[in-house]
């Protein structure tokens, strides 16, 4: 009896087991899908106003404008750094960067390509729109095990992100997982002054024509009459190394792709046709790139999404611009923007504050001074520096001995 007893209590344990086996949970991607049509309705130009989003920072001579993603870009007179006032805000839903060539500045919105006249400041009108000329997907969120399937898109919508939910675990056999999900998505989405970004800018320009990275290729635009800007062609780089692009950097007459797997150049001399000629590559990483003199600057970031390479910054010496060589290398924790300005050199380490480094042996970076602010890139201008962080954007003055005064800080 005591056996049997036994034996009933075993079996209820083994079906309790069970049934939580089958009430796992997992966590999901769920893409959260917009109509193109909404999207594009929904542009326009608002009064100043608070966001948060972080952001990025691009200066004309007399603006600044901080790229709030995927809500809009706030501009800013900035003629006087030390009391920047918030003019107005461009909404776009599906911004990421923007470019800036006298009267007309270029955005992307999701897909879109949209041309800005900004003549008027206080009337800013949208004077073209080129439509799906973008590809864009959403970053796969890194926590995921499965994707959710059941969302379905119909003709006119894209995904624009994912959300995370946990779920009861699926029967493997009806579900495609993460690496499925990673696989099939590609197939799912379909005069002048010229202001300055930062280091993780994807649009440049160069005389009449308009740059944008794009996964892994570059698309050129022609902007030689902005009321008529039109797609010329996309540049795909055939190299022995391969890597999604990420930033753009221009120099002169050559332009500095930076990829997850290194650094393309491109010569741009011919504006609507750039052709590739050297590169220097490392494993996979995220990495933005900027170039002073003969000299290319890269911040590589390993860890999470981005890889497994120790966090570092390389130091490449371009002066034979067909063959790049790397001088040194310095290792830094969590490298974000950078830039140079003479022979200093200022690198965002995020929370852990701004890095400033005497560059001038390329083969020995010295590090001279560190301020304490979340900060992830930089534009040192002639005439002062100004940081963008977590929804803030600070300007500060140069000062003896590597030293920095700051100026003005404006927070969303």
């Amino acid at each position: 009896m005591n056996r049997l007893k036994y034996f009933i209590v075993l079996l209820a344990g083994i079906f309790i087991i069970s049934c939580q086996k089958e009430t796992e949970t997992a966590l999901f991607a769920v893409p959260v899908v917009k109509k193109l049509s909404e999207i594009r309705a929904s542009v326009g130009v608002k009064d100043a106003k608070q966001t948060q989003s972080n952001g990025k920072i691009y200066v004309t001579e007399q603006y600044l404008f901080y790229i709030a993603q995927e809500q809009g870009v706030h501009i800013f007179n900035n003629q006087n750094p030390s009391t920047p006032i918030n003019l107005s805000f461009l909404e776009i839903s599906g911004v990421h960067d923007i470019a800036v060539k006298g009267n007309y500045l270029y955005a992307d919105n999701y897909v879109d390509l949209l041309v800005f006249d900004i003549s008027n400041i206080q009337n800013i009108q949208l004077v073209k729109t080129i439509e799906n000329t973008f590809d864009f997907y959403p970053r796969f969120p890194e926590d995921a095990e499965y994707y959710d399937w059941e969302v379905q898109l119909n003709e006119g919508e894209i995904i624009v992100k994912y959300d995370v939910e946990r779920r009861s675990k699926p029967d493997n056999q009806y579900i495609y997982s993460m690496e499925g999900a990673l696989t099939d998505m590609a197939a799912s989405n379909l005069g002048n002054s010229i202001g300055i970004g930062g280091s993780y800018a994807q649009f440049q320009i160069n005389n009449n024509a308009l740059y944008k990275v794009d996964h892994y290729k570059l698309n050129v635009y022609n902007i030689s009459s902005p009321l008529q800007t039109y797609f010329d062609k996309s540049v795909y780089m055939n190299t022995w190394f391969s890597g999604e692009f990420e930033t753009l950097f221009k120099q002169k007459e050559f332009l500095f792709i930076g990829s997850t797997t290194g650094m393309y150049v491109v010569n741009a001399l011919d504006e609507f046709n750039p052709t590739f000629i050297s590169g220097f590559s490392h494993a996979t990483a995220c990495d933005p790139v900027v170039v002073y003199g003969n000299t290319a600057y890269i911040t590589v970031r390993g860890g999470n999404s981005c890889g497994a390479i120790k966090d570092q910054i390389n130091v490449i010496d371009i002066t034979n611009i067909q063959n790049p060589t790397l001088v040194s290398t310095y290792l830094i924790n969590q490298p974000y923007g950078l830039g140079v300005r003479n022979t200093t050199m200022y690198v965002c380490t995020g929370t852990q504050g701004l890095k400033i480094f005497d560059a001038s042996n390329n083969n020995n970076l010295i590090l001279k001074n560190t301020y304490f602010s979340n900060v992830t890139d930089v534009i040192p201008l002639s005439s002062h520096l100004i940081l963008v962080g977590p929804n803030k954007v600070v300007q500060m003055n140069y000062g003896p001995d590597y030293t920095l005064t700051p100026i003005s800080e404006i927070n969303f």
